[in-house]
């Protein structure tokens, strides 16, 4: 695998692999998220593509000044256990570093306890934090 900035022509594979990873959700418009994200910061968006092109693997990153965050990790089914999530994951924390961002911020729904034990796996542990959130645009109606 071969890591890389994403590209506009990415769109599609990537939001077909978000989709096979079970990453997104009816309220979430995963092209409106790749949309914002390219208006903002680039450079933080990557992409696992192998050796025929087809990149089956993203992570995006970003830094506000005071935290980085991480967003939609994921490696093709196919792909797993071969060490591309730890590679994602480590190219993002060394661009995070080049920017001076102190610490690395990531959100996992509770019921994903294999994405749970992974971050564990890289260092990570539970905050002492209520996460909070309010929808300022809606892509779609929220379910129920």
């Amino acid at each position: 695998m071969r890591i890389r900035t994403f590209r506009p022509q990415d769109s599609d594979a990537v939001v077909a692999l978000w989709r096979d990873c079970d990453l997104t959700r009816s309220w979430n418009d995963p092209h409106r998220d790749i949309a914002r994200k390219l208006a903002q910061q680039l450079d933080g968006f990557l992409v696992g593509e192998w050796p025929d092109g087809a990149v089956r693997a993203s992570a995006m990153f970003g830094y506000d000044g005071h935290r980085g965050w991480v967003n939609y990790l994921a490696v093709g089914p196919e792909r797993r256990r071969q060490g591309c999530a730890r590679a994602l994951m480590e190219a993002g924390e060394a661009w995070l570093l080049a920017q001076g961002c102190p610490k690395l911020n990531l959100q996992v729904r509770r019921s994903n306890l294999a994405a749970v034990q992974f971050y564990h796996g890289l260092g990570y542990a539970e905050d002492e934090v209520v996460s909070l959130g309010k929808r300022l645009i809606a892509d779609a109606p929220p379910p129920g």
